[in-house]
C-alpha cells in the first residue's frame, strides 16, 4: 500500500477510544457492511450503472474513513464523485472500471489490518486454592 499501510493508526486509535469494547463487534458490521458495498460497486460497473455507483461508494467511504482506511475511503470517494457526475452527465464513468477492481483488493487488506489490531482480553489469573484466612504461597 504506502510506507505507512493501509490504515490511518491515528484515527483508528480515535475510534478505538469511541467505541471501547464494542470495537470487535461495530468491526465486524463493517466488515459484513463493507463487502457488500463492494459488491454493490462490482454489479454497478457490470450493469454501467451510474446511480448504482453512489450509495454504495458513499456508504463504503464514510466506514473505511471512521476506521482509520484512508486509501479505501479516498478511492471510494473518488468512484461516489464520479458516479455523482455521469449521473448528472446522463453517462457512465467508463474509467471508474479500473478504479473499482481494485476496491476488493483494497477491503481486504484493510480489514485484515484492522482485524490484527483487535487484542483479546487478557486470561484470568489462576490462584492457588487457598482459604479464608490461610496464607497463600
Amino acid at each position: 500500500m504506502s510506507e505507512f499501510g493501509p490504515i490511518d493508526h491515528g484515527q483508528l486509535s480515535k475510534a478505538q477510544r469511541e467505541m471501547g469494547t464494542a470495537f470487535p463487534r461495530i468491526l465486524s458490521y463493517y466488515a459484513e457492511d463493507g463487502e457488500r458495498s463492494v459488491a454493490e460497486i462490482e454489479n454497478a460497473v457490470r450493469g454501467a450503472n451510474a446511480a448504482g455507483l453512489v450509495r454504495p461508494a458513499h456508504t463504503l467511504k464514510g466506514e473505511s474513513l471512521q476506521f482509520g482506511a484512508a486509501h479505501l475511503g479516498m478511492l471510494a470517494e473518488k468512484i461516489e464523485m464520479a458516479g455523482r457526475q455521469a449521473v448528472e452527465d446522463r453517462t457512465f464513468p467508463a474509467d471508474m472500471v479500473a478504479e473499482a477492481a481494485r476496491l476488493r483488493p483494497l477491503f481486504h487488506e484493510a480489514i485484515n489490518a484492522l482485524r490484527q489490531t483487535i487484542v483479546a482480553p487478557p486470561a484470568p489469573v489462576r490462584r492457588a486454592p487457598g482459604g479464608f484466612g490461610r496464607k497463600t504461597s
